[in-house]
């Protein structure tokens, strides 16, 4: 019978498949690496672009902050014209209402009142007077009442006195409410009239 020694076959194989599980091992290592690499670099990457858009939304952020800001300044400065412009508007509609109100008082004043101040507040005037009888007061209450820029007359007070004659007077105190007219109307009369033909 022949004998046969494969102790070193074998041991010839072993280092073969050693040799292969080492170079397989390390391709495998190599090929994780680069594929942990290239999913770095990738991930890497869209976190730097998700940073960028970050950056840049904060900056429109920021520069549409201080538009609201310049746009809220600009809002009062608005404010601040139109009420300027209702003043003047004011005073424009106004600018005639001392010699109406004065013009209106000369018609209404029945004989026998005499005035002795006359007081604006707001949108009332006070006059305060004289009259011989208490009948010229009420004349006078009832030609207000009907007067075109006045309305509402209140006598908020009447006395009888003795004047330095030695006649009977009453002291009275009314008030008065003034027509307001709108914007309308104000264009309305100062448009001239159309030419006929």
């Amino acid at each position: 019978m022949i004998k046969v020694n494969l102790l070193p076959h074998r041991q010839i194989k072993r280092a073969e498949r050693q040799r292969e599980f080492s170079l397989m091992a390390t391709l495998v290592a190599i090929a994780s690496a680069a594929i942990l690499f290239v999913s770095w670099s990738y991930i890497h990457n869209k976190i730097q672009a998700q940073q960028t858009r970050n950056q840049r939304l904060q900056d429109e952020m920021v520069r549409l902050d201080k538009e609201i800001v310049i746009i809220g300044s600009l809002k009062e400065q608005i404010q601040h014209v139109l009420e300027r412009k209702q003043i003047v508007e004011g005073l424009q509609s106004d600018r005639n209402q001392a010699v109406q109100i004065l013009d209106e008082l000369a018609r209404q004043l029945p004989e026998g009142v005499f005035l002795k101040s006359i007081k604006q507040l707001a949108d009332e005037i006070e006059l305060k007077g004289v009259a011989d009888t208490n009948a010229r007061i009420a004349t006078l209450v009832h030609n207000l009442s009907t007067a075109s820029i006045m309305h509402n007359p209140n006598l908020v007070e009447i006395k009888a006195n003795q004047n330095a004659l030695g006649n009977k007077e009453y002291e009275f105190v009314l008030r008065v409410s003034l027509k307001r007219e709108t914007a309308a109307e104000d264009a309305s009369k100062q448009k001239p009239a159309p030419a006929k033909g």
